[in-house]
């Protein structure tokens, strides 16, 4: 019988992590000056160790170096100069700045932006859709500040929230900023920095006035659901054109007052709309009074897309333990799940059938240290099962003709 040609000289998790250049890392090691108290265990082999533990689902210190030395035959081709210990592994998840990880997945998503954007023309990008929400995280013991009261038993856990900005056709974080459960949603409108005639929409814990008008002198267009104890004072109807949806209930023009004193004054549009299948009314509120009512009901229900984000990372990776007591280890761990994410996004958008991610990163998780073409098994994984099959048959088709 032949050899199966899916079969080649690399692991699975070779060919994940030829994605990265180890040029470049080397470049923000140095720039980041990384390796002060750790220069045996380099930010390569950091980065690896955590990509490992992820991709294999390790819940502890323990776990990611005893599957490392199980596998140490193989891990030759990785470029790893030797396997940490649990002690030196813990002291770089503590030493070792997240921003050594944050800046390698800004540079990574820089260079495969354009791979992974649904939009193949600069003009389509110019009126692009954002989208900004936040998903907390629970931590093991009282790191980060929760939200919420103290429990009347026990002590409070820590919570790390996670914000995050994508554009909608690319479906990857462009911008990730961690805190403080504790923290408020709104703080993060102001250190956006989006493009004139941009879209950006939020959900109701985003309520800032003074950023909706920086927003509408900008020229960019927000829409996001207005809080039920809002105060607003209603200026005059909008002219609703024919064929406008039935469920469009009020298009108007309101004002909001804010600062100090209330003393400044922020124009919107609010937008009342039936949503006939969970029986409520549900208002909207933008600053762009061109578009079609519809339009913005349309653009609110694409927020959906960040929650579907936020469910597949965590659904795929391991963000329920995490490899240090400290809010460094912690950034860093999500750092590297980010990392992760947009490696099997590239590697996604770059096959010809389609696959579910769920898919890709539990087969990744099955065969990581096996010698097989991740992609010829990802384009058709039954090949293989096929031609043996086919070879069988006629092996047997053979057997009359020799008696």
């Amino acid at each position: 019988m032949s050899k199966d040609t899916s079969f080649i000289g690399q692991p699975i998790f070779l060919q994940v992590i030829k994605l990265l250049s180890r040029e470049d890392i080397r470049s923000i090691e140095l720039s980041k000056s990384t390796n002060r108290y750790i220069k045996k265990f380099n930010g390569y082999n950091h980065l690896v160790t955590l990509l490992f533990s992820i991709f294999a689902n390790c819940d502890s210190l323990r776990e990611v170096v005893v599957g490392m030395l199980s596998l140490s035959n193989k891990l030759r081709h990785l470029g790893l100069t030797y396997i940490v210990k649990r002690s030196t592994l813990s002291d770089a998840n503590k030493r070792r700045s997240s921003d050594f990880f944050a800046q390698l997945y800004a540079h990574l998503y820089n260079k495969y932006a354009k791979v992974l954007s649904d939009s193949h023309s600069e003009k389509g990008r110019q009126n692009r859709l954002y989208i900004i929400d936040s998903t907390t995280i629970t931590l093991f013991k009282q790191i980060l500040k929760g939200a919420g009261r103290n429990p009347k038993r026990g002590k409070k856990k820590g919570w790390i929230k996670v914000h995050t900005l994508i554009a909608s056709d690319e479906n990857i974080p462009r911008m990730i900023i961690m805190s403080s459960a504790a923290t408020h949603d709104h703080i993060i409108l102001k250190k956006l920095d989006l493009p004139e005639y941009s879209f950006i929409v939020f959900d109701r814990a985003y309520v800032d006035y003074g950023q909706y008008e920086t927003f509408s002198e900008k020229n960019i267009t927000y829409v996001t659901k207005l809080k039920k104890n809002a105060k607003h004072i209603p200026i005059s109807e909008l002219e609703m054109p024919l064929g406008t949806d039935n469920n469009i209930l009020i298009d108007e023009e309101v004002e909001f007052k804010y600062g100090k004193n209330r003393s400044l004054v922020h124009r919107a549009r609010r937008i009342a709309y039936w949503d006939s299948s969970n029986k409520r009314v549900i208002e909207y509120l933008t600053n762009n009074f061109e578009i079609r009512a519809e339009q913005v009901v349309d653009i609110y229900y694409r927020r959906w897309q960040i929650e579907s984000l936020f469910k597949q990372l965590k659904q795929s990776f391991q963000l329920k333990y995490f490899l240090g007591d400290n809010i460094n280890a912690i950034e860093s761990q999500v750092w590297v799940v980010m990392i992760a994410n947009l490696l099997v996004s590239v590697i996604k958008k770059g096959l010809k059938r389609v696959c579910s991610y769920t898919g890709i990163v539990s087969l990744i998780r099955l065969q990581l240290m096996n010698y097989i073409s991740l992609f010829d098994l990802l384009e058709k994984p039954e090949r293989a099962w096929l031609e043996l099959l086919e070879k069988e048959k006629k092996k047997i088709d053979l057997l009359p003709s020799l008696f």
